[in-house]
């Protein structure tokens, strides 16, 4: 897996495209070769759209002030919470992440997701739970 970015990383994720540019999030996703690639595509108020290309999983982690809404493009994700449960998404299936909870994300093979959430979301890593 590539290196993890850092909290203040995550945070600082500079936005890719502006207001009034059209991004192909499917050129974008098929140009992404890395096994883990998370960037801020663009961002709608305080909020910002992401689009994550992963291969493996992500460490534990939960945002304090920030919903996560993932919606899967392609592939499979799966969501595992503190609590021992796991939610997984196919293709066009989504799922809120409410602010707080402890979670991380384990890709199926190669999967495409794309995430809303504030911008500059506060990331806390942790231990394995």
């Amino acid at each position: 897996m590539n290196e993890v970015p850092t909290a203040s990383a995550y945070a600082n994720e500079p936005v890719q495209f502006h207001p009034l540019q059209v991004a192909d999030l499917s050129e974008l996703s098929r140009g992404t070769q890395d096994s883990y690639r998370n960037m801020v595509v663009n961002r709608v108020n305080q909020h910002c759209l992401r689009l994550a290309v992963m291969h493996e999983s992500y460490p534990w982690h939960h945002h304090p002030e920030s919903d996560e809404l993932f919606l899967v493009v392609e592939g499979r994700l799966h969501i595992d919470l503190e609590d021992g449960r796991t939610l997984s998404l196919g293709p066009w299936q989504t799922t809120t992440i409410p602010a707080g909870t402890v979670h991380r994300t384990r890709a199926e093979g190669r999967t495409v997701n794309l995430c809303f959430e504030a911008l500059a979301a506060e990331t806390v890593f942790l231990p394995e739970p």
